[in-house]
């Protein structure tokens, strides 16, 4: 159907009509037409927003340069305990860095633990198991063997009792 639509629509040289192109010409220039508006658009929104950011930069800029100065009155207040202050400090970052690897190696060790405990408990398991396959064969074995013997023993019965019929 839609063939025999573009059959009829189509002049004797096998091309579109003037009507169809200018259509889709003009549909083309609408579409590149809102694709350029919305780069328009995105281009306005990336400047604002660039604008903004630069705004904040400017204002964190002020913000540390008066936080310095009031760093430098502070360090102007002398303490008279800041020598030692600063010793203490220096052995608790090297306390904390001796306790890093250390508290790793705990780490390494519970998890080997865990791994080791988990391996054994798996083994003990598969024993107990073992065990018990073991018990059920041995009294499986037992039971079979009290009725050969049994068995053995009727057959010796009875061979007594012919023996002294005569």
């Amino acid at each position: 159907m839609q063939k025999m639509k573009n059959l009829g629509s189509m002049g004797s040289s096998g091309r579109l009509s003037m009507e169809e192109n200018i259509e889709d010409e003009e549909i083309s220039r609408l579409a590149i037409s809102t694709l350029q508006a919305r780069e328009e658009e995105i281009e306005r929104k990336k400047m604002e927003v660039k604008e903004k950011v630069e705004l904040q930069l400017g204002r964190a800029e002020e913000e540390t340069k008066r936080l310095s100065m009031i760093w430098e009155e502070l360090e102007v207040l002398s303490d008279p305990l800041r020598k030692e202050v600063a010793m203490v400090r220096k052995k608790i970052d090297m306390a904390n860095k001796e306790l890093k690897p250390l508290g790793q190696s705990c780490q390494k060790k519970e998890k080997e633990y865990k791994e080791a405990l988990e391996a054994f408990n798996e083994k003990n398991k598969e024993k107990a198991q073992l065990v018990t396959t073991l018990m059920e064969m041995l009294t499986e074995s037992e039971k079979l063997r009290l009725k050969k013997l049994e068995e053995i023993s009727k057959n010796i019965e009875s061979i007594n009792t012919v023996i002294s019929i005569p």
